[in-house]
């Protein structure tokens, strides 16, 4: 409201323009062209008519044009011919046209507009004229399964000026990130519920990209994708001059849907209409498949590669021995050892693996904190010793594109027998991987498991839902001599567990845990894992029962897929013990077909021991 009173503000002794008769036709007929609509961010509504996904007053001129294209088309038509005292800076600033610049542009061409009110937009077209864009590139931080905010990724936007590739200079670019706007200091935990509630308003931001690039592959040790889009000089200019009319308007902001992913496609789909990107996603807008239909849709013309400092850590201590790696903790920590006589009798190419490896190291444990003197002595005197005697080159081998791996929603068709039933089991999940499932793109020990509904029939027509998931999340990260991180898992939702009546009770249940995970060969993982269950039980006299126990097993990435072999337990505080042994081998038929066995034996102080098998058939599906 007080942006419309502005603009009549500005009437007073300004000289008068009049806005032209559209023909009522004419002006619904541009109101419904997918140009306007994606300025809006229109969608159609669920009873009919339209709404818009920006849920802030101020970025519609027209009293109801979050509902409504035309009357919001019509409304800045006017706002556009208002006129505007020339000597006011402020006021021309504020004007509509400044405002609003990709909705100017467009009416403008397609009205053919030659008696517009001469604004002077000084500081949109400082703005503009910083970021300097040519071309765009989409970023994409890979998951990072030890944050429960970054697990499924992100995906950002990078504006490139016209002599960034050949001055290599993209750390001057700019970056377009959409996220959540959190006030305060909310966990990940936190923020991840928030996130999947709508608690959080999302707002667009223009930043520097270097800020971005050493948030994501420094302090979040995340592997960064550029894809470079084939947009024209034109198209990147469009789009930003619509971030523009985005600056501070606030969105409602979904961890699933309405995200940094669907956003930034909806950007896209300003650059050059006639894209229909978002369509792809009515329920959930996961980055891996957003990233997948922006390949689809031919915009990239070509992928880089960058390397987390955790990766580059890794890689270079690869090829040390056991007894090396312990000269890299120590160089680390004290750079007088490098004057020892017993590191000195190392080989001279073997000290330069060590001094890189021990300044890689002394700059990961560095991430997030505040500059230190002393940690900062520290890689001056690495570092002049790598100087000295310098390193091979990092070679760093790229790892498998997630977006190449399989698609995100499985549908799941299996058959088996538990004792001396035979049954047939009908699944869905809506994301995305689990331990066992088809490989490519994915890191070994890491599972993300999201909505999952499983309903079994069992002989005589007899149906019973198996297990709802809301929520498993396992992140098996291995330890080794100089990163010891923690391995996690949690999950809740509803399942099926043996019964006092020699049945099976529907239960709800959250549990979790935490150890270690441990590299066995290049291809094999050993985890132990200490638990925690609280479960509601039909068959306990207590509303809720609390139970300890442990998860431990070995996952080994096969010739024919993967298989898993995992012991489990669970103390109850009410004396109920109840342990399961299960193996699964995944066999890899193509990239979004799996077949799996199942096989586990199950036990409980309610009943006898159960064995159950399955032969299950996997179809990844968006």
């Amino acid at each position: 409201m007080l942006k419309r009173l502005g603009y009549v503000a500005l009437c007073v002794c300004a000289p008068l323009y009049a806005t032209p008769h559209i023909d009522n036709d004419r002006l619904q007929q541009l109101a419904n062209t997918q140009f306007w609509i994606s300025l809006g961010h229109y969608e159609t509504a669920k009873l009919g008519g339209w709404r818009s996904y920006v849920d802030d007053p101020k970025f519609f001129l027209a009293a109801n044009g979050a509902h409504d294209p035309a009357a919001e088309l019509s409304a800045t038509l006017d706002a556009i011919y208002a006129p505007v005292s020339s000597n006011d800076t402020l006021a021309q600033n504020s004007h509509a046209q400044c405002v609003y610049p990709a909705r100017t542009r467009w009416l403008r061409d397609q009205l053919q507009l030659t008696d517009l009110p001469a604004v002077d937009c000084k500081e949109f077209k400082q703005w503009f004229k910083d970021v300097a864009p040519d071309s765009a590139v989409l970023i994409f931080p890979a998951a990072y399964l030890n944050s429960p905010s970054s697990m499924f990724g992100h995906t950002l936007l990078r504006i490139d000026q016209a002599d960034v590739q050949t001055n290599h200079t993209a750390l001057l670019s700019y970056a377009i990130n959409f996220g959540a706007y959190i006030e305060g200091m909310d966990n990940s935990i936190l923020y991840a519920w928030k996130g999947l509630m709508g608690g959080y308003p999302g707002l667009f931001a223009l930043v520097p990209y270097q800020e971005k690039l050493s948030e994501y592959r420094s302090l979040e040790n995340r592997d960064l994708w550029e894809y470079r889009l084939n947009l024209t000089h034109e198209e990147t200019g469009r789009m930003v001059e619509h971030v523009w009319e985005l600056k501070q308007i606030r969105f409602s902001y979904f961890f699933f849907d309405e995200n940094c992913s669907y956003r930034l496609l909806e950007l896209l789909q300003v650059a050059r209409p006639g894209l229909n990107l978002t369509q792809h996603f009515p329920l959930t807008a996961i980055p891996t498949d957003t990233v997948r239909a922006v390949k689809d849709a031919g915009l990239v013309e070509r992928t880089d590669y960058r390397p987390s400092r955790e990766r580059e850590l890794l890689s270079r201590a690869a090829p040390l021995e056991n007894e090396e790696q312990q000269w890299v903790l120590k160089v680390s920590a004290d750079q007088k050892q490098l004057q020892n006589n017993d590191y000195l009798a190392l080989p001279k190419e073997r000290r330069a693996l060590i001094q890189d490896a021990a300044y890689r190291l002394e700059r990961y444990r560095a991430n997030g904190l505040e500059r230190d003197t002393e940690r900062s002595q520290r890689s001056f005197e690495l570092l002049r010793a790598i100087n000295q005697n310098p390193p091979p080159p990092l070679d760093i081998a790229r790892p498998g594109l997630t977006e190449d791996g399989h698609e995100s929603r499985t549908w799941q068709l299996g058959a088996g027998s538990r004792d001396d039933k035979g049954f047939a089991e009908y699944g869905l999940r809506m994301a995305y991987h689990d331990l066992n499932d088809n490989a490519y793109g994915f890191p070994l020990g890491a599972q993300i498991e999201i909505l999952q509904l499983k309903l079994r029939q069992y002989e005589g027509n007899h149906w019973q839902v198996q297990q709802f998931d809301l929520a498993t999340i396992r992140s098996l990260t291995p330890r080794n001599a100089l990163l010891q991180p923690w391995s996690w898992q949690v999950s809740g939702g509803l399942e099926r567990v043996l019964g006092k009546h020699e049945d099976e009770t529907l239960v709800s249940h959250v549990n979790g845990g935490g150890g270690g995970t441990w590299q066995l060969t290049d291809d094999m993982l050993g985890f132990a894992l200490g638990t925690v269950r609280i479960e509601h039980n039909a068959d306990f006299a207590a509303l809720v029962s609390p139970a300890a126990g442990f998860n431990t097993g070995l996952l080994w990435r096969n010739p024919l897929g993967n298989l898993s072999l995992e012991a489990k337990g669970d103390y109850f505080t009410n004396g109920e013990v109840r342990r399961s042994i299960s193996l699964n081998q995944q066999w890899e038929l193509s990239r979004n077909l799996g077949l799996r066995l199942s096989a586990q034996r199950e036990y409980s102080q309610l009943a006898s021991p159960i064995n159950e098998v399955m032969l299950e058939m996997k179809w990844y599906h968006y």
